[in-house]
């Protein structure tokens, strides 16, 4: 019973945190010479960051679709759910997982993952798993944490410095908090989420090429998957704690 309340409350969660990222996914999904959008298509200026993508002035919708992302949201926050159970970290990963489909949204609208949600992603992943580590049953390691978000930061770090067309400085900066959630689990599942992503992000570039929808050298959005690599590592962790 315990379980399924878990589930059931963190579907209803990602339901409704993730019906306030169309906004943000919108402002954010710009140049990277821009830092934001302030007005809507329409010329509207923008009130506030969360909430849904419709014009306050004449209630036209923009940006990424309401029910898609709360929808995803949803199935996200309850697999995390599921597979953690009623543990002190589940808190951790239901406020990190929106915050998670807005960086996928917006990289994969304009190929960018802005430091203003990047930097305090890796700071709260952190701060929220210390939290957790000072309650009872949790089962991760904050120690793993901290040390997995540094190894994975350096080693994106020099792929960067290797061949900066295939890995962006921005993934590097992501790099902090999904070596964070990974790490709390362990290596195992650190070297496990790191490489799932990797696998993703071939899979999806295979499929372009086969659908003649992209040549060997298109560049392609690395963050949804390393962002999906870290989710399969996290709870696949989280089943197996």
């Amino acid at each position: 019973m315990v379980a399924l309340l878990a589930v059931l409350g963190g579907a209803l969660w990602g339901v409704v945190a993730g019906a306030l990222v169309p906004r943000a996914a919108y402002r954010l999904s710009v140049p990277p010479e821009e830092s934001r959008r302030r007005a809507c298509p329409e010329g509207h200026p923008l009130g506030g960051w969360l909430g849904l993508a419709r014009c306050g002035a004449d209630g036209e919708w923009y940006g990424p679709r309401t029910a898609t992302l709360a929808a995803a949201t949803a199935i996200v926050c309850a697999a995390l759910a599921a597979a953690t159970g009623a543990r002190p970290e589940l808190g951790a990963w239901l406020l990190l997982a929106p915050v998670g489909v807005l960086l996928a949204v917006v990289d994969f609208r304009v190929h960018r993952l802005p430091d203003v949600v990047t930097l305090p992603l890796a700071g709260a992943a952190l701060a929220l798993l210390g939290g957790a580590a000072l309650l009872p049953e949790h089962a991760g390691e904050w120690t793993g944490a901290l040390h997995g978000a540094f190894a994975l930061a350096g080693a994106y770090f020099v792929l960067f410095l290797v061949n900066p067309g295939g890995m962006g400085f921005g993934d590097v900066k992501l790099a902090l908090a999904l070596g964070a959630v990974l790490g709390w689990y362990g290596w195992g599942v650190l070297l496990l989420g790191t490489f799932a992503g990797f696998v993703l992000a071939s899979l999806y570039g295979i499929g372009l090429v086969a659908a003649r929808r992209a040549g060997r050298r298109t560049a392609i959005p690395f963050g949804p998957f390393l962002i999906g690599g870290a989710f399969v590592g996290v709870l696949l962790g989280a089943y197996s704690a």
